[in-house]
């Protein structure tokens, strides 16, 4: 493939609900420009974009892939996202690295909570909104219906251009609303002009929605349209062409990408609709002194680019996707990665094209390109010319709530599953683990179930281990309520030195975390050389309670006397007394359970307010207060046992139809309820027989 200059690449991300036909379309878009000698399609599992084991397996994207076709002298980068809600990581990274988004929706089940999660993070990223309403050949398909959706949905911004004429069920025959023509397409996908069909009343009510939304773009077009003069097409075209690439319009464009019907006419729109990566406009860095830097998108400026994606394969190695915001990247290019300090050695310049890469000299501003083997180098880093150090904005993805202890299901393989769990958190940014050191597992977070299923496939396919999954334990704590005195004895005599240790200490609750330890010995009784000894024995004995053996906290002991032996006394012999204080005073100091509270917010639609604060009470939580958030939604706060909320994540997004989103923190221990602790008691020395 050529080199393109700025002004003739389009960066388009495929976005929206799961199973709406995004990759498909995709495909559709790279054969009918020749870019691939094939319409792949996913139930044969040959497609360009998804390609990994994983999605030809599920038959769903489960990562963002790209891959670029050639249209009438221009280049478009189509940035293929996941739909599914368990997979957004792919949806945000190719949202950062897009200049349009293309919502893609389903003619048949129209607006879901993908599409109005795709909607709001493309309005967040500043990108310009496309819409396509795709499957118009399946008969259940419903475009007039659909369309309506989004205009109430999205506001009057929505604007048709293209739109099927449904002629006995069939719709064979697209009307481009800006030409007032009409193109009919046969069995094998080519398009015939035919003369404009009778619409009636609604090909009238088509044009005057664009009217109404071209007279938006302009104070001059919005007097003409309320003074009832008609629009020239001159300034349909460019107030439309305008709109969009300032936001005030949203276009939408229809057609059956497994048909490839109206996908000719959708490409001829986006080269001349669409921005391209030059009048994106410049994008806002930080030099090292966190000033903003303004950069722009040319060619001959100093080198900045931005990793957006990272795959990292047992064989080829780590492949590292970017996208050039200024000056060109290429192997005479010295490069600094800005979060590290280090410099990268560039040894090949790639464009990918789905799983297959193609050797270039260099990758200019606005294009998108591939790394192989950078050592320093991770998703959401900056690379930029030492000339000119400045950091770019990163990718803020979504809060990763569902987590699962994992297991090797060979003993053994410990290290083996976090080196694999390693690899693949370096490719999904929205997986995350760590060894939990109290309750002795590894826990992964993900976005949901199936994201950590595919997790788990991975290891195996991938790395060939096997793992299984299991609810995380949770860290109790135990206290003590009352204030005792006990004797620790420790008297042993095997010929020559023995050992002698006596101490009496006092033990009883106080507001604090760690053990405090004190003492009021008089008269000698304990030597002073003794003391650490002794708290060395009860530090040592707190990490296991006497209920069911958790850490303990909120304990004061104080050593108030004691005896010793001038010649058998010793450290070892003090610290063993300590620990026999200790087992022999907790049991009898009124000993409890600790369950670990966090603190939740979650936001939630209006609708589902008495759903969500009625599960927190089943589990047992306190709602503190709620307060409005965004529009239609609600910021609801509460306290919740951490026991209680390991599916929670599962329950928010059943109920809100993946509209809930939540945070939830560790605050405080606090006394666990009597029939929630003899349960946990008895698990705990369950699994310590074992």
């Amino acid at each position: 493939m050529k080199q393109y200059e700025p002004n003739k690449i389009f960066n388009i991300a495929l976005a929206g609900h799961g199973s709406c036909g995004k990759t498909s379309l995709a495909e559709a878009m790279l054969y009918l420009s020749g870019a691939s000698d094939r319409l792949g399609k996913i139930e044969d599992g040959n497609t360009a974009f998804d390609f990994d084991p994983e999605e030809i397996k599920r038959k769903v994207s489960v990562v963002s892939s790209i891959a670029p076709l050639e249209w009438k002298g221009n280049k478009i980068n189509i940035i293929d996202t996941p739909g599914l809600l368990d997979f957004q990581g792919g949806l945000y990274e190719g949202m950062r690295a897009a200049d349009t988004a293309v919502i893609v929706v389903s003619g048949k089940n129209g607006v879901n909570i993908g599409t109005e999660k795709a909607v709001k993070l493309a309005e967040s990223q500043g990108l310009t909104k496309v819409f396509f309403v795709n499957g118009l050949c399946d008969e259940s398909a419903r475009f007039y219906r659909v369309f309506e959706t989004l205009k109430s949905e999205f506001g009057p911004s929505v604007c048709p251009v293209v739109v099927p004429y449904i002629e006995n069920g069939q719709a064979n025959t697209y009307v481009n609303l800006f030409d007032y023509k009409a193109y009919k397409y046969d069995g094998k996908g080519s398009m015939t002009q035919v003369p404009l069909p009778d619409m009636g009343d609604r090909l009238e009510g088509l044009r005057t929605a664009i009217k109404e939304a071209v007279a938006e773009t302009s104070e001059e077009l919005l007097d003409k349209f309320l003074m009832g003069e008609e629009f020239t097409p001159e300034e349909i075209i460019l107030g439309v062409s305008q709109g969009v690439k300032d936001g005030t319009i949203c276009p939408v464009f229809c057609g059956d990408a497994q048909l490839t019907y109206g996908i000719d006419q959708f490409l001829n729109s986006l080269v001349w609709l669409a921005p391209n990566a030059a009048s994106k406009g410049t994008e806002i860095g930080s030099d090292p002194s966190g000033e903003l830097v303004e950069l722009a998108v040319n060619n001959s400026a100093a080198t900045a680019a931005l990793v957006f994606k990272t795959v990292s394969d047992p064989f080829v190695g780590k492949l590292s996707y970017f996208k050039v915001i200024s000056g060109k990247v290429s192997t005479e290019t010295p490069l600094i990665n800005m979060r590290t300090g280090e410099s990268e050695r560039i040894t090949k310049v790639m464009i990918p094209r789905g799983k297959k890469q193609e050797d270039v000299s260099y990758v200019g501003a606005g294009d998108i390109g591939c790394i192989p083997k950078l050592l320093y180098t991770n998703t959401g880093d900056t690379l930029c010319s030492p000339i000119r150090k400045v950091t770019l904005e990163g990718i803020d993805y979504p809060n990763s709530s569902y987590s699962m202890a994992i297991y090797p299901k060979k003993k053994g393989d410990e290290d083996k599953v976090a080196q694999g769990l390693s690899k693949l958190c370096e490719e999904d940014k929205t997986l995350s683990y760590k060894n939990n050191h109290e309750t002795h597992q590894m826990v992964i977070s993900g976005l949901g179930e199936q994201h950590l299923d595919v997790v788990v496939s991975k290891l195996k396919n991938k790395y060939g281990i096997e793992v299984t999954l299991e609810q995380p334990k949770v860290a109790y704590r135990e206290t003590i309520k009352k204030k005792v005195q006990v004797q620790g004895r420790h008297k042993k005599q095997s010929g020559g030195h023995g050992q002698f240790g006596d101490v009496w200490i006092e033990f009883e609750p106080y507001d604090g975390e760690d053990l405090l330890f004190d003492q009021r010995v008089v008269g000698g009784s304990v030597p002073k050389g003794f003391f650490p000894a002794v708290e060395k024995g009860l530090r040592d004995s707190i990490s296991k309670g006497p209920l069911a053996g958790y850490p303990v906290v909120g304990l004061k002991a104080t050593l108030y006397d004691g005896s010793y032996h001038p010649v058998d006394s010793s450290e070892m012999a003090f610290k063993t007394a300590a620990s026999i204080a200790y087992k022999n005073g907790m049991p009898q100091a009124n000993p409890v359970l600790l369950e670990p509270i966090g603190s939740l917010k979650a936001t939630v639609p209006d609708g589902n307010m008495g759903d969500i604060m009625g599960e927190i009470t089943k589990r047992r939580g306190r709602v503190l207060g709620m307060e409005p958030a965004e529009a239609g939604y609600q910021d609801i706060m509460a306290e919740v046992p951490m026991s209680e909320m390991h599916d929670f994540s599962v329950f928010l997004r059943q109920s809100t139809q993946g509209r809930g989103t939540y945070t939830f923190d560790f605050i405080r221990y606090e006394d666990a309820p009597s029939n929630i602790a003899q349960k946990v008691i008895e698990q705990r020395k369950a699994e310590m027989s074992e």
